[in-house]
């Protein structure tokens, strides 16, 4: 049986992930800004225009957590692969 040796993929400093997160969470400002109601719209567009946009924004939110909790989760089992083979 081989033995290959692992090797590790190169981590960038940046977080494109989270900046990513960033420009879409701009892009849910500016299409809500673009949506306002008009003044002789029922006062609910408003607040559906405002849930709207507050939902999108949490659920970006949650999906970064989640990216975070993934990456420390391979952070901590590439210590241990660390760990075992010394």
């Amino acid at each position: 049986m081989r033995h290959d040796p692992v090797t590790k993929a190169e981590q960038s400093k940046v977080d494109w992930k989270g900046i990513g997160y960033l420009f879409s969470i701009a892009g849910v400002f500016l299409l809500g800004a673009r949506s306002m109601p008009k003044p002789g719209d029922p006062s609910w567009f408003l607040w559906a225009l405002i849930a709207g946009i507050v939902t999108s924004i949490v659920g970006f939110g949650l999906r970064y957590l989640a990216h975070l909790k993934q990456r420390r989760e391979i952070r901590r089992t590439e210590a241990k692969a660390d760990g075992k083979s010394s």
